[in-house]
């Protein structure tokens, strides 16, 4: 495929921005795995609020730089879906991590590991096609990544599904019920976030390839 570092006006930047950006999506989900390993540790939006400002600042210097730089051939509109997609991930893995710090009681005892686990690997993948596209790697080598995010999304539906089977047959108190199903549809959300960004990868170098 066409190297697409050839298409852009300014060599590596919106490169560099968009690696950042995928970059600091794994790293909000690893903030999560951290944030749920203590339950009885005093927790904080900190990390989250850091990592959302690092992607919202990202997302700001692409669209500046997008109105500065001159694009041939590689659309502006990519660019910026793509952007905005790798900005919810954090965005969203902070309002998860909002509702627990509302009711952590209605957390405990429930095990979300395996739906985070999942992000974690969704999100590296993320990564790493943002770094196949940058390194011009063939379209195949791309839809080999996002593939595997189309896995990782579809098993965390069927996952979601299994724990709200889990919870209706299990809990009688209807506050509880309605707080850990936003927080499973929420995770679930990350997820989509994913492959809506995979999708855009992939679009982007069937374009150019």
């Amino acid at each position: 495929m066409l190297n697409l570092q050839q298409l852009l006006g300014k060599k590596d930047l919106f490169f560099d921005l968009l690696e950042a950006s995928a970059r600091e999506a794994n790293t909000s989900i690893q903030s999560l795995s951290k944030f749920l390993e203590s339950p009885d540790r005093l927790k904080t939006l900190d990390e989250f609020i850091l990592s959302r400002r690092k992607e919202k600042k990202t997302t700001d210097e692409i669209s500046e730089a997008l109105c500065t730089t001159f694009v041939t051939a590689l659309e502006r509109e990519d660019i910026a879906a793509l952007s905005v997609c790798l900005y919810k991930i954090p965005k969203t893995v902070e309002k998860i991590a909002e509702r627990i710090i509302i009711a952590p009681a209605f957390i405990n005892n429930v095990d979300i590991t395996r739906q985070v686990l999942m992000l974690d690997k969704a999100t590296q993948t993320l990564l790493a096609m943002v770094q196949s596209m940058r390194a011009g790697e063939n379209l195949e080598k791309i839809k080999a990544h996002n593939d595997r995010l189309q896995v990782i999304e579809g098993e965390a539906d069927k996952l979601m599904l299994e724990l709200l089977k889990t919870l209706y047959s299990s809990t009688s108190d209807p506050i509880k019920v309605v707080f850990l199903k936003d927080i499973f549809e929420m995770l679930e959300k990350v997820a989509d976030r994913c492959r809506d960004a995979g999708n855009v990868i992939s679009h982007i170098v069937l374009k150019n390839s």
